[in-house]
């Protein structure tokens, strides 16, 4: 410890480093991986952690496999493996509960062979398709597909970071890592009765919130799409769009400019507005008087029915009806998808939002935009998009588009262009949620693929090499090969949780050496002197799984190992049950939104508030721990 704090032992600054760190976590604020960043920092500042020992966790085993799983679970997608597996699930029909047993347990066999996260990113948007064509409420199947994700990622080692965590941490512990398929008796049992549980029953405990499946229903965006035109005497003559919204101090979307009878999408047009030009905005009744006031631009007024509306534009009180709206809506139907379109009949037709370039992504847990907003962001500026509306909760945001600041979870209706919207979601940390284009990609890729996995896992297997090792080599034969293209290969490793790993791990052996690991053990074994050692192993088990609700899973199994290990040593026992109970724990955050990304990905496209989670979330809480504790000690004995 450092001789700048004499007067605390190292156990007690651990012990409020961590209690700050998890405050943070819980708190939100600020995102996890900036938090285990400053938790590293501060460990080596309160000379917890030596300053030359500080960044050795980014080299850490579990941080490499972790990256690998990435990479290579990212070209699974783009050889069209998933797809192929998506195409079945589509045929599921109109019966609910088969709906849910397909959707479930696809993901849990593709959570089992790639990182649960990205295997929910993938059926994700199949699951809002297939409750689009048979018209049921998504809320129905998202939660449960989100569970069944982090079920599956329990199968393996490469499903989920903390088995991969636990696994490294073992070989600390005893010298030999867990295998590939050591989590697999226990973990296939507790996926199959969880997943038999959500489909049988647990499902009934899901809110049903009906009209949330389709983009319109969501944000009702015909129903604020006018026409407005550049007079002889706007004051827009000569402006460009960003001048548009630096004017209005709002980002109003523009979602076209029509000239000369062209219509140009409004993320591509960068010339200057002139007279007669009309702007398709999207905009309420708030939004239409600024363009009045402070532009000059008015309702564009070619009927009897425009003049009406045009009258009423200034009424606060009302909402333009439907009727109104679609005689001022634009874009002739079956237009081709390009950033310059004629519009002969343009008026009166029902804007079509595919032609407009629209798509819907949800907000990750880990994306730059949260907490800031449009501004600084500079959405149109940096990545080429313009929002268009913003939904929380399963319903459309009515506050203005320049002052909301966005949360995990949010659902964005964006336009931009084919080319570049995928790339610019990803950068933003958004996932797409526009019907998946389903191909089975390219025969030759899906076979390499599938090839170069199959041989890391028999390298795995037969112990030629160790994980971390043989996953890597199956991640730069990918990208040498072509499977991936090395800018995706780049894109497909998450940054968040490589730094939130990198820098925890430190964070965690701290704990370990500093004696609180210890100190919590021996808390624990006073409690529980009188009871069976299984009775501890629960206690273990329930105190993961809570601390896995309010923080990552990974910073959970980070901090659990060393108190397992010290657990096992007081009672003279394996560790393997002890750190096999906390493999299953930290992967099992059913209560809340926040403790795992899966959950936070599904909460807005599902409509869900916070309290919706528990519901379904504590029964199965209940139900995984009645399976893994008998399974853990049937398999890992003490």
């Amino acid at each position: 410890m450092s001789d700048s704090w004499p007067f605390l032992s190292a156990s007690t600054l651990v012990f409020i480093l961590l209690g700050l760190t998890l405050a943070a976590f819980a708190w939100g604020r600020f995102r996890f991986d900036l938090v285990a960043l400053a938790a590293l920092l501060g460990s080596v500042m309160l000379g917890l952690v030596p300053s030359d020992e500080a960044f050795l966790g980014f080299g850490h085993p579990a941080v490499i496999t972790v990256a690998a799983v990435l990479v290579l679970s990212r070209g699974f997608e783009r050889s069209g493996v998933v797809d192929m597996i998506a195409v079945q699930v589509l045929k599921a029909g109109d019966r609910l509960l088969l709906q849910l047993l397909v959707l479930t347990g696809t993901v849990a066999v593709l959570s089992g062979i790639m990182n649960n996260v990205g295997a929910l990113a993938l059926i994700l948007p199949v699951a809002m398709r297939m409750a689009r064509e048979h018209d049921v409420s998504p809320s129905l199947l998202l939660m449960p597909l989100a569970f069944g994700s982090l079920l599956g990622g329990l199968t393996t080692l490469i499903g989920t970071p903390p088995n991969i965590i636990i696994s490294t941490y073992r070989e600390s512990v005893t010298g030999e890592t867990f295998e590939m398929f050591s989590f697999t008796p226990v973990g296939a049992a507790v996926a199959g009765i969880g997943l038999a549980f959500i489909v049988l029953l647990g499902w009934r405990l899901t809110p049903q919130r009906a009209g949330k499946a389709s983009r319109e229903e969501m944000f009702d965006t015909a129903n604020y799409l006018f026409e407005v035109e550049v007079g002889k005497e706007a004051k827009a003559v000569g402006w460009t769009l960003p001048d548009l919204h630096a004017e209005l101090e709002e980002t109003i979307p523009v979602l076209a400019v029509v000239r000369d009878g062209r219509q140009r999408a409004g993320h591509a047009f960068y010339g200057s507005l002139r007279e007669g030009d009309v702007l398709l905005v999207e905009a309420g009744p708030e939004e239409m008087k600024q363009l009045e006031n402070k532009a000059g631009l008015l309702l564009s007024a070619k009927s009897d029915e425009d003049a009406e509306a045009s009258d009423a534009k200034v009424d606060h009180a009302e909402v333009p009806t439907e009727s109104d709206t679609r005689a001022r809506a634009s874009n002739e139907q079956g237009q081709t998808r390009e950033d310059e379109k004629p519009t002969q009949g343009l008026r009166n037709k029902v804007v079509d939002a595919e032609e407009l370039q629209l798509i819907e992504g949800v907000v990750r847990n880990d994306s730059m935009m949260i907490n800031r907003t449009v501004s600084q962001l500079r959405l149109h500026n940096q990545f080429g998009l313009h929002l268009v509306a913003v939904a929380r909760d399963g319903g459309r945001l009515k506050q203005r588009l320049h002052d909301i600041r966005f949360r995990a979870g949010d659902v964005l209706l964006l336009q931009g262009g084919v080319s570049d919207i995928t790339e610019s979601l990803a950068t933003l940390g958004c996932l797409p949620l526009a019907n998946r284009n389903l191909n089975l990609g390219h025969p030759r890729l899906l076979i390499v693929s599938i090839a170069i996995f199959a041989a890391a896992i028999l390298i795995m297997l037969f112990d030629l090499l160790p994980a971390a090792v043989a996953l890597a080599t199956a991640a730069l034969v990918s990208l040498l090969v072509g499977v991936l293209p090395l800018r995706e290969g780049y894109q497909a490793i998450d940054g968040p949780v490589i730094v939130l790993l990198g820098a925890m791990i430190p964070v965690g052996q701290a704990l370990e050496t500093s004696g609180g690991a210890a100190l919590i053990a021996d808390a624990m074994l006073a409690l529980g002197s009188g009871w069976p050692v299984i009775m501890t192993l629960v206690g273990l088990f329930m105190l993961s799984m809570l601390l896995s609700n309010v923080i990552n899973n990974a910073a959970a199994a980070l901090l659990m190992a060393p108190i397992a290990a010290s657990l096992a040593n007081g009672f003279d026992a394996s560790p393997d049950p002890f750190l096999m109970a906390v493999a299953v724990s930290a992967s099992c955050a059913f209560l809340t939104p926040i403790g795992h990304q899966s959950n936070t990905l599904v909460m807005g496209p599902g409509g869900y508030r916070f309290g919706d989670y528990w519901k379904l979330g504590l029964p199965l809480s209940l139900v995984v721990m009645v399976v893994a504790i008998p399974m853990i000690l049937l398999v890992w004995p003490l």
